[in-house]
């Protein structure tokens, strides 16, 4: 099916880049003219703008971006191809990793729970033939099991094989005939189609030229060049996963725009601007949002980290979005207007947010959003 499956140049495309552990969106998006965040983060707040070197970049009157960012982000911001949507999320309010990303890739709505039923496998079903999706991970996520058959492999190990050509065939012979055949023939398939196109691919020069001349950070930015190749010449659908973004202790060293976070957030800013590179012109048809379980505390912990919080910035970027702008329902952070007096409260629904997107993107009809996401009420935020 993948061998004989048309081009997907040309067609929209669609990447969810899941960010596991929570990361600390309010130094991602700082509300800088708010003098409360500054107040609430006494050692790791990002000094405001026009204060030095490491000080947060405004990008409007209340909003101010992590200077991390400043080279792999801010061009794409001032292209229009970048927007944030703060205070979106989930309601889910058990502030558990676990429960609340299955809660997220499931999409099923506050009640439902099955384990086998992933809203992106089901945007793919309403898709039908349209739909090329891949899961660039070890493991198939939650968000892309379901009905339709879609492969996975995670990019690091994706040049290597303990399997010949003789040792295929003999695989393949002995589950002919069975109900798993086709399984086996088509991941096969998938790893041979994946280890083309990175053959094809000068992988070292294009990492070079993503990252202007600099080295390559390790991890995400490797694999982002060569997630960003295969999307653009055979899939339309990508789900990529980058742990690590739960910050309790030492969040920041001398200010919020150093430490672990910075550092972070500069290697997944370089990463997102590689992948772009690479998409070539197929960045014109691609939308990518980067999302979390959850955010961050809005006050620091007595580590000089956060804690687990509720709502948080979704990204949003590609050729096809219309970005520079900060956009959803927002608040003025205060005592007052924080969920539980403690973090973000959620003011865009993930699920809202993402049934407008897919309708935007694919010209889904009410019925298929609603099969896609149940009982969800698509919101649009004219962000494409």
């Amino acid at each position: 099916r993948l061998w004989a499956a048309p081009s997907s140049q040309g067609q929209p495309k669609f990447i969810l880049v899941f960010l596991r552990g929570a990361y600390d969106a309010t130094n991602l998006l700082v509300p800088y003219a708010n003098a409360f965040y500054h107040e609430s983060r006494p050692h790791i707040a990002v000094p405001r703008p026009g204060s030095g070197a490491d000080a947060a970049i405004a990008l409007d009157a209340d909003w101010a971006l992590h200077p991390a960012l400043r080279d792999a982000m801010l061009p794409l911001w001032q292209a229009g191809q970048l927007a944030f949507v703060p205070f979106a999320g989930t309601r889910d309010l058990t502030r558990s990793h676990f429960e609340t990303q299955d809660h997220i890739e499931l999409g099923q709505g506050p009640q439902a729970r099955d384990f086998n039923d992933g809203f992106l496998n089901r945007l793919a079903q309403q898709l039908g033939g349209r739909a090329q999706p891949m899961a660039f991970t070890a493991q198939l996520p939650l968000s892309l099991r379901g009905q339709e058959r879609v492969p996975n492999l995670a990019i690091a190990q994706a040049g290597k094989t303990g399997i010949d050509a003789r040792q295929r065939a003999l695989i393949e012979s002995m589950w002919s005939g069975s109900a798993q055949g086709a399984a086996v023939r088509e991941g096969f398939a998938v790893h041979q189609t994946v280890r083309r196109d990175m053959q094809q691919t000068d992988w070292q020069a294009e990492m070079v030229a993503a990252s202007r001349g600099a080295v390559a950070p390790k991890g995400f930015v490797a694999e982002a060049v060569k997630i960003g190749a295969l999307m653009r010449d055979s899939f339309n659908i990508g789900f990529i996963d980058v742990g690590g973004w739960d910050t309790h202790v030492n969040e920041a060293t001398t200010s919020g725009a150093q430490g672990q976070l910075a550092d972070k957030l500069a290697a997944l800013g370089q990463g997102l601007a590689a992948m772009a590179q690479a998409m070539g012109p197929a960045w014109r048809d691609t939308t990518v949002v980067v999302l979390s379980e959850f955010g961050r505390t809005f006050r620091e912990n007595g580590n000089r980290g956060t804690d687990h919080g509720h709502g948080t910035v979704y990204w949003v970027l590609g050729g096809a979005v219309r970005g520079g702008r900060v956009a959803g329902e927002q608040i003025v952070q205060s005592p007052a207007t924080l969920n539980q007096n403690r973090d973000d409260p959620v003011l865009t629904d993930y699920r809202d947010l993402l049934g407008g997107m897919f309708q935007r993107l694919w010209g889904l009809r009410t019925p298929q959003v609603q099969a896609v996401f149940p009982g969800a009420q698509p919101v649009d935020l004219r962000l494409l």
